[in-house]
């Protein structure tokens, strides 16, 4: 099938290689490079680079709403438009540009977790399962018809990241799934329930401070959901603090957000319903590390409250 593909971060690259491999893929579409790193220095989006490799044609249009940038989609005459974690909107000029339509590589079990980010906030959440589904694009926020679905647990170890590696070849796999199913006419779009969709809105910085009043699992769900990016934290000394690995531990008396015992393995926090162990931590200007380690070079004094 005659394919462009739209994506911009790694989670879109399997899905890319998966059309390289099997269809006809006529261009890629793919967010303007932007400065990043200390120097500012523009990079190329994950799927530009994957696209480079193999001499495709990657289009990078500020607003896909523009009048040329559609027309120059449309010199194309893609039979189908692909799209896993693009960033922008579609308008209907492009929704109904294709034969077989735009389909979306969506990183939820629809319709719940529209939205942004919704392998982080599934893990946030405590979700036991997540999933991929692909759907026919529409005008509102993930809210088209669903084509197919396949489901993944999420282990009590997961982190966002994990989950994010497991995800993004999962719906390599799906993708190619339902183009053939579409090719067959063998799919039956489903729509999807109003009533049970839920929404993932992006993550900002700040949401990762930690509120030590929360209960010890939905604090380690918080700190799963936001590793590696954008990283759950605390306040120390008035610097912050990264912490990347808790854990729950047998209850020291204490006031939220107290360091109630240092420990062979790190140091004790009160949280809302009992006591969590830290293990693992990032100091400022720092590398991650054990939080042993962080205590072998920096003394942490019981009764101080973490801000």
């Amino acid at each position: 099938m005659k394919v462009i593909f739209m994506g911009t971060p790694d989670f879109a690259v399997p899905s890319l290689e998966a059309l390289l491999q099997h269809h006809e893929v006529l261009a890629v579409v793919t967010q303007p490079d932007k400065p990043r790193g200390r120097g500012k220095k523009m990079a190329f989006s994950a799927v530009k680079e994957r696209a480079l490799q193999s001499g495709i044609d990657v289009l990078q249009p500020n607003k896909v709403r523009e009048s040329a940038f559609i027309e120059q989609l449309k010199a194309y005459a893609p039979e189908l438009i692909a799209v896993t974690a693009f960033g922008q909107i579609l308008p209907e000029e492009i929704l109904n540009m294709p034969k077989y339509g735009c389909i979306n590589v969506h990183g939820s079990l629809l319709p719940k977790y529209r939205g942004a980010a919704p392998l982080q906030w599934a893990v946030i959440n405590g979700e036991k399962q997540t999933g991929i589904t692909t759907m026919y694009m529409a005008k509102g926020m993930d809210t088209g018809d669903m084509l197919l679905k396949e489901s993944i647990s999420i282990t009590p170890e997961d982190t966002y990241g994990s989950v994010h590696d497991k995800m993004k070849h999962l719906g390599a796999n799906l993708l190619l799934k339902t183009i053939e199913g579409l090719q067959k006419g063998t799919i039956v779009p489903v729509a999807q329930n109003e009533k049970e969709a839920t929404y993932a809105p992006m993550l900002t910085k700040e949401m990762g401070h930690i509120d030590w009043s929360k209960n010890t699992q939905q604090i380690i769900h918080l700190i799963h959901g936001l590793d590696p990016a954008p990283t759950a934290y605390t306040m120390y000394q008035g610097e912050m603090l990264k912490i990347w690995q808790a854990e729950k531990t047998q209850q020291i008396s204490g006031r939220v957000g107290e360091i109630t015992a240092i420990e062979k393995r790190g140091f004790v926090v009160t949280t809302g319903d009992g006591s969590m162990l830290v293990t693992q931590v990032q100091a400022k200007g720092k590398k991650r590390m054990g939080a042993d380690a962080y205590l072998r070079g920096n003394k942490m004094e019981i009764g101080t409250i973490l801000e």
